[in-house]
């Protein structure tokens, strides 16, 4: 996320697309509310069915599931098209200039980048890149004429996606695509800010990612990163998603990160000659590497031995996955023989259920960690299942909630803050930090003594904390204090990252997170001043935003190419009672940078040599990539591509799906077609439950309030098939069946893609055989297919069909 929820109300339009904020995420959206009383900001809600958001905002466009980038790719051509980009930033800020190799092409033809290798699925993202001069910099055309630079290779990519072809495929009115366009586009105007919220109707597809990819495109051509009101921004669905990513709860990554190493880096030094050059910022990466090993492994680490690199396991870079829906495939194949799932409850969650239920039958053991007995725990006795025929031994450890435990939690905005036990816990219900304390000083106890290379690294790592049944908050102070860092000439707390170094004498167990916790301010995630200087919302008073507690990323961006604020960037005055014009950030030679923020970097505005220090610091080139050198897995562009099962063939390519993205084992033979599953469906939350509702199906006033599965269906739909309201209806895929109570409803719409008329249902993921209320699982329906970069499900666009339950 790089702005934050607070700064929502500098928003003049917001664009909310794959997200029911106003009823999923009401305090954002209250921001929001505050933005339109006193900006008069317009909110424009883009989604398949009419939601309580879609209710209060100014402007309601509906599409299908699935067709996101189309929608996108047709803004960024009436952008272009019509010369409504901010140019100044497009010049300044983005890669828009930059002269793209000639090794590069897309065949629309085909549907596929240069270099594609169809028995590998997958593409060589060597030729995403850029010519370079004879010092190896970027060539530039800054008249954005030449044919091979990025802003027209952009303009030439999406000239497909015109107002007729995206209404056709996305299902859109075309005046209200067009109405969205218009108003959207209007934040392109200096001075004007819009923002992009999304949640899981963005990420759950085969082209999740590159969905992002299309906003932030969009956002840099509108000149909408780095200002107050803008960015793109991700509404979380835990109040720790952000802290978990943050932590390295992906297979992929390593805290802060940073890239988990694979078998092909065995050494230290081949894992840093990864590393990007000077001046991204990633080239620091060696000294945040070397920081988390001393957390990890304390003395144990030393230059000699790569400080215990050489004890971190290494996947295999190919031949085997290591995401969700692999494991459970492995899980089939008996590589894994046990598992432990903390706060997940996969048996609801998963996609394919069967596929997980299977897995899970195979396993040796299972350990379960949870508040309450969830489907993943009580799987072997789930209906229709002989617990007699099932060898795998189950463990369910009853865990302390939220409001039994104090700890930090870390939200959407990137933003830290300290929670207190509210009450204590029932009976012997333990926090997951007396597990995890008691397990690890069991497990080093028992290994006590090895000479096994592979138990080398486990008994080297560190574990001195406080015992947490002691003192759970001295528990957690003392892993705080790890995680922000420290200097070991000194023994005293990092204030930042600036000061860690690579040759062992400093740790920080996430460099991110380092000067959350400093000698000077102490423990700075339990902060709660509202100090509000600027009235921009900042409150950098309150808890800790990585990265050194900045609250808009890439903020250098809210400066013209002189330094000077945006012309027209206003926020309202609460004293003055309306909206005036101030600097959030500013350049003087004289001063350096001033303003309401942590300046983002802190390099000059320009070098010695007069070049613009651009704002984007994470890249070699400093500015904004519309155009993705190296690449996501699925190409330097966002292309459309139809969902894994779709009702309609892709009219902007010669492809149909996306040439890279996950195809699980089972799936080809459990894929529906449309003349046998003739209605999209998708999977959406309600205010009431909260994820798998392991916790809320067992509060009783919850239960009450939502106690039944149901499934949104539109009146034309209901009709058609004799479904009255409140009736019992059966809904199929090509993967199972499932029933659940029909809602028949005005919101649910129908929609004419491509000349075909197609109805849309949705329905509520929350249910399970336990709890005090219980339903049918619908991800009984959905397919194990994933996003080409992330594997995440595809669990917003599958096909199924309803019938009628006759008594």
């Amino acid at each position: 996320m790089t702005n934050h929820w607070t700064d929502f109300r500098n928003t003049d339009v917001a664009l909310i697309c794959g997200s029911n904020a106003a009823e999923n995420h009401p305090l954002s959206f209250k921001w929001l509310m505050d933005a339109r009383e006193q900006r008069d900001c317009k909110i424009i809600h883009v989604d398949p069915r009419f939601t309580r958001t879609s209710a209060v905002s100014d402007l309601y466009c509906p599409i299908r599931s699935g067709s996101n980038i189309a929608f996108y790719g047709g803004m960024i051509n009436y952008i272009l098209e019509n010369s409504l980009e901010h140019r100044d930033y497009v010049l300044h800020y983005t890669n828009a200039a930059l002269i793209v190799s000639d090794g590069y092409s897309f065949d629309d033809a085909t549907g596929l980048f240069d270099s594609y290798n169809d028995s590998g699925r997958s593409y060589n993202t060597s030729n995403w890149s850029y010519k370079l001069d004879e010092d190896g910099k970027p060539l530039k055309d800054m008249t954005l004429s030449d044919s091979r630079c990025v802003y027209q290779i952009l303009k030439q990519h999406y000239a497909r996606y015109t107002l007729e072809k995206v209404a056709a495929s996305c299902g859109a009115p075309i005046d209200k695509l067009q109405q969205v366009y218009d108003i959207y586009c209007t934040t392109g105007e200096s001075g004007k800010a819009g923002s992009i919220l999304y949640a899981m109707g963005q990420t759950q597809f085969t082209s999740g990612s590159q969905n992002i990819r299309a906003m932030a495109i969009i956002q840099l051509l509108l000149g909408n990163i780095g200002i107050p009101g803008a960015g793109v921004n991700a509404l979380r669905g835990h109040s720790n998603v952000q802290g978990s990513t943050d932590m390295a709860c992906l297979f992929h990554l390593l805290p802060g990160y940073l890239p988990a190493p694979t078998e092909a880096l065995p050494t230290l030094a081949e894992y840093n000659a990864t590393t990007p050059a000077a001046p991204a910022w990633w080239s620091n990466r060696p000294k945040y590497i070397a920081s988390m090993l001393k957390a990890w492994f304390g003395d144990a680490a030393t230059e000699d031995n790569d400080f215990g690199y050489g004890w971190i396991p290494k996947r295999r870079a190919t031949g085997r996955a290591y995401h969700h829906q692999a494991l459970f495939e492995n899980m089939n194949a008996e590589i894994v023989k046990g598992m432990i799932t903390w706060g997940q409850n996969p048996v609801v969650a998963g996609p394919n259920t069967y596929e997980m239920l299977d897995g899970l039958d195979k396993l040796e053991w299972l350990v379960c960690l949870d508040p309450f007995e969830t489907e993943t725990a009580a799987y072997w006795k789930r209906p229709g299942a002989n617990p007699a025929s099932i060898n795998t031994e189950v463990f369910l450890l009853p865990m302390e909630t939220f409001f039994e435990k104090e700890g930090t939690v870390t939200h959407s905005g990137r933003l830290i803050q300290y929670r207190w036990k509210a009450v204590d816990a029932p009976g012997n219900v333990r926090s997951e930090s007396w597990v995890l304390d008691r397990l690890t000083r069991t497990l080093k106890s028992l290994y006590a003594g090895s000479n096994k290379p592979e138990d080398a690294g486990f008994l080297a790592m560190t574990w001195d904390y406080p015992d947490p049944e002691a003192s759970h908050a001295n528990f957690i102070d003392a892993v705080m204090r790890e995680i922000n860092g420290r200097d070991l000439t000194t023994g005293k707390l990092m204030n930042n990252f600036i000061g860690l170094q690579e040759d062992g004498s400093t740790d920080c167990g996430c460099w991110i997170y380092s000067g959350m916790y400093t000698e000077t301010h102490g423990n700075r995630t339990k902060s709660r001043m509202v100090d509000d200087p600027g009235d921009w919302g900042a409150y950098l008073g309150w808890g800790f935003a990585w990265p050194v507690n900045r609250r808009i990323i890439y903020n250098r961006a809210s400066v013209d190419a002189n330094g000077k604020p945006w012309a027209g960037l206003r926020v309202y005055d609460p004293k003055e009672g309306k909206l005036v014009e101030r600097k959030y950030m500013e350049w003087s030679q004289a001063g350096g940078w001033s303003g309401y923020d942590v300046v983002d970097g802190g390099a000059p505005l320009r070098t010695d040599s007069g070049e613009l220090n651009g704002p984007f610091i994470m890249f070699t080139e400093l500015v904004g990539r519309l155009f993705a050198i190296g690449g996501l897995a699925d190409g330097p562009l966002p292309e459309h591509y139809e969902p894994w099962e779709s009702p309609t063939d892709n009219t902007f390519n010669g492809r149909q799906n996306n040439p890279a993205h996950f195809i699980g084992k089972t799936a080809p033979d459990t894929r529906g077609d449309y003349s046998e599953y003739p209605i999209i469906c998708s999977t959406w939350r309600v205010c009431e439950h909260w994820h798998t509702g392991a916790t809320t199906r067992n509060m009783p006033w919850l239960a009450e309030l939502m106690p039944e599965s149901f499934i949104e269906i539109g009146k034309d739909l209901a009709a058609s098939k004799g479904i009255k309201n409140g009736e019992t209806v059966e809904i199929l895929s090509k993967r199972g069946a499932i029933k659940a109570v029909a809602m028949v409803t005005a919101r649910s719409n129908k929609f004419n893609i491509n000349g075909k008329e197609v109805h849309q249902v949705g329905m509520t993921w929350h249910f399970g055989y336990k709890g005090l209320v219980q339903g049918e699982m619908v991800n009984n329906l959905t397919a194990q297919v994933g996003d080409s970069n992330t594997q995440i499900p595809e669990y917003k666009a599958f096909l199924v069909d309803v019938r009628k339950v006759n008594a």
